[in-house]
């Protein structure tokens, strides 16, 4: 199997460097072939290679008989012409030979023609689609490894319109190159030298008249079609993400009641690409209009002078037919040129964005020589953190802690206080501005990425799944782990006797981001991924705060059994969920405001104590509601068994990919 796998740093950097360049030459053939050929020309297959050389022969081959084909009907149409009239016998049976045989050769010609050109093109089919198939993975992956600042700067469906144009615009460039634009270039050059040595130089400076004019106003107009069709592009993406940025908060839309406004909304983006399309279209049929024209009154012109010709008697009958065969000849490669032109041009538009993706920096990248993480305890230290997404505002502002192996440290506050910034450092999803964390007294920006996060697990608050089975996101975890395995890990979460429950099993599908299962099984399935990780660094981000009271204390049981002998980092909003921790920071406005235990900090009176205390009047205004009605509380769990709607919910048909 061909390697895919991701380059080498250097060796990306340095693609980086060549896109770049690509990106600022916005529309430059020559860069984007410059930049495409290490994928036609792969150094490291030589099969490929041997297949770009026979296309190469057979191009050749292929032309060498299309030229023959105007020859061939010439002599045959000569042939002809010198048969007498009504002289039909056997005496003239060997003059009826000649123009028999050599519309057999016609025939054969055209034959060999197409079949070395099929021959060609299927021989080339691999080595396009393989440029195209590399040059795909390396955009995905190179989206993987951009920050986590670009993607909330950019939306889902406008990055996968990018990818997915861009690959039909680079399939578009390799096919044409070489299938269309390197035979048409050759075709051409033939047939010039042809019409010198058949004809005399009056018919090459028309035909050359003819194809400059041609190729002159294929450029001007398909130079004006470009910003046309770059709007186009512009209103499609513009279109998909609305679509899909609705289709994606689908429950919301049903919420508020806004389908009409989803569709005004979604109608107007697609209004902008149906006036785009048509101006597209409408520039289209001018551009064919007028190269029809330029290339008739070419052809007329040579057919006129080839009659003059042979009415002075200096060229036969044939000659005439020869003229009308070779210009109409050209005109197929000559309208592929308008054509291989206006996509090569188009396709360029296409892989703008796709170029301007690879061209783009990772915002976070492996140090030189970096060395993968060694955890031995555990120990997670914050020494004097600074941090601000934006440098006019500062997020974390010296912020400093330990996190002893083994041991769970909580961290609470108000909203906006820094508290989900932190698990993102300690991710390094961004790097601190100031300051330094280390993990057992190794600085994270010294270690490889892959390592680092190897060693941490996450049950993020909001637990967003694939769209596939329940097993998949559980294997998530860890992709080698056996069937018992993830069993044995759902146990531990408390999830198994509801999956089990489930007509499918494991098998079940859990429907686009996790729909199909509530938050509480959404949680349980983080928790058990987790489980199967088995990091030994622990990062619970608020993975409570969303869940009833009921299913909160559920999933706190599971939580405190994974947690058990981890170095733990609980990022709670709930404080009733931290009471137990070692020790518990409080954190506002970017900094460590109080710290101490669950009792310490109550017993201060301080911050914490009063955020406990507004808790605790929140909770119990909220069971004097529930003694006084009959009718559960919103949020609150029913009676009878919990698991029933879910069971009913994937009897029905699952529509999931």
């Amino acid at each position: 199997m061909t390697d895919l796998s991701t380059p080498r740093p250097v060796a990306a950097a340095s693609r980086r460097r060549l896109f770049k360049g690509v990106s600022a030459a916005k529309g430059a053939l020559g860069s984007t072939i410059v930049a495409l050929w290490p994928y036609l020309w792969p150094a490291d297959r030589a099969d490929l290679k041997m297949r770009v050389m026979a296309t190469s022969v057979l191009l050749f081959l292929a032309k060498f008989a299309t030229m023959a084909v105007p020859f061939i009907f010439k002599w045959a149409t000569d042939a002809l012409a010198h048969i007498p009239d009504g002289q039909h016998d056997a005496d003239f049976a060997w003059l009826l030979a000649a123009p028999v045989l050599l519309t057999v050769a016609y025939g054969f010609s055209r034959i060999v023609m197409a079949g070395i050109t099929q021959l060609r093109d299927g021989i080339f089919a691999a080595v396009a689609l393989h440029a195209v198939r590399k040059l795909a993975l390396e955009t995905f992956e190179h989206m993987h490894a951009l920050s986590l600042r670009f993607h909330l700067e950019r939306k889902t469906g406008g990055l996968t319109r990018v990818l997915e144009r861009a690959r039909e615009g680079i399939e578009t460039i390799v096919r044409m190159l070489v299938l269309q634009l390197a035979p048409t270039i050759v075709e051409m050059v033939l047939v010039l030298v042809v019409l010198m040595f058949a004809f005399d130089w009056r018919y090459v400076a028309v035909v050359a008249a003819t194809v400059a004019l041609y190729t002159w106003f294929t450029y001007a107009a398909s130079e004006w079609r470009i910003a046309i069709r770059r709007d186009m592009n512009e209103s499609d993406t513009e279109a998909n993400t609305k679509a899909v940025d609705s289709l994606l908060n689908y429950e919301t839309v049903k919420y508020f009641g806004a389908e009409q406004w989803e569709g005004a909304r979604y109608d107007k983006s697609v209004a902008r690409y149906e006036k785009a399309t048509v101006r597209t279209f409408t520039s289209l049929a001018w551009l064919n209009a007028g190269q029809a024209v330029i290339f008739t009154v070419g052809l007329t012109i040579t057919m006129v002078m080839a009659a003059f010709d042979v009415r002075a008697g200096r060229q036969s009958l044939g000659a005439f037919v020869m003229i009308n065969a070779m210009m109409i000849q050209l005109y197929q490669p000559l309208n592929f040129l308008g054509m291989i032109y206006r996509e090569i041009k188009q396709a360029i538009v296409d892989i703008e964005a796709m170029f301007g993706v690879l061209a783009r920096d990772p915002e976070i990248e492996d140090a030189p020589g970096a060395a993968a993480l060694q955890v031995s305890g555990g120990t997670v230290r914050f020494e004097d953190v600074r941090f601000a997404y934006d440098p006019d505002r500062e997020i974390l502002k010296g912020v400093s802690f330990e996190v002893p192996a083994g041991r769970t440290v909580a961290i609470v506050g108000p909203s906006g206080a820094g508290k989900s910034t932190i698990s993102r450092l300690l991710f390094r999803f961004y790097d601190v501005t100031g300051g330094r964390i280390t993990i057992d007294g190794q600085d994270i920006r010294e270690v490889t990425q892959d390592s680092l996060r190897a060693a941490i697990g996450m049950v993020p608050q909001d637990t967003v799944l694939f769209n596939d089975t329940i097993a998949y996101n559980i294997r998530y975890g860890r992709a080698g782990a056996s069937d018992a395995e993830v069993v044995e890990a759902a146990r531990l979460a408390q999830i198994d006797a509801f999956i089990q429950a489930t007509p499918k099993g494991y098998k079940t599908e859990v429907g686009e981001r996790g729909l199909k299962l509530s938050g509480g099984e959404k949680q349980r399935v983080a928790i058990a991924r987790t489980i199967l990780k088995a990091p030994p660094i622990l990062v619970l981000d608020e993975a409570t705060s969303a869940l009833d009271s009921h299913t909160e204390r559920e999933i706190q049981d599971a939580l405190d059994g994974v947690s058990r002998g981890r170095t733990t980092l609980v990022i709670a909003h709930r404080l009733s969920t931290v009471i137990n921790a070692d020790e518990i920071l409080v954190l506002s406005q970017g900094r460590v405001a109080e710290r101490g235990t669950h009792a310490e900090l109550l017993t201060r009176g301080g911050l914490y104590a009063a955020l406990w205390q507004r808790q605790r009047d929140a909770d119990d205004a909220r069971q004097k509601l529930l003694a006084a009605s009959d009718s559960p509380v919103p949020g609150e769990p029913e009676p009878g068994t919990p698991d029933e709607r879910l069971v009913a919910h994937h009897e029905e048909p699952s529509t999931a990919a």
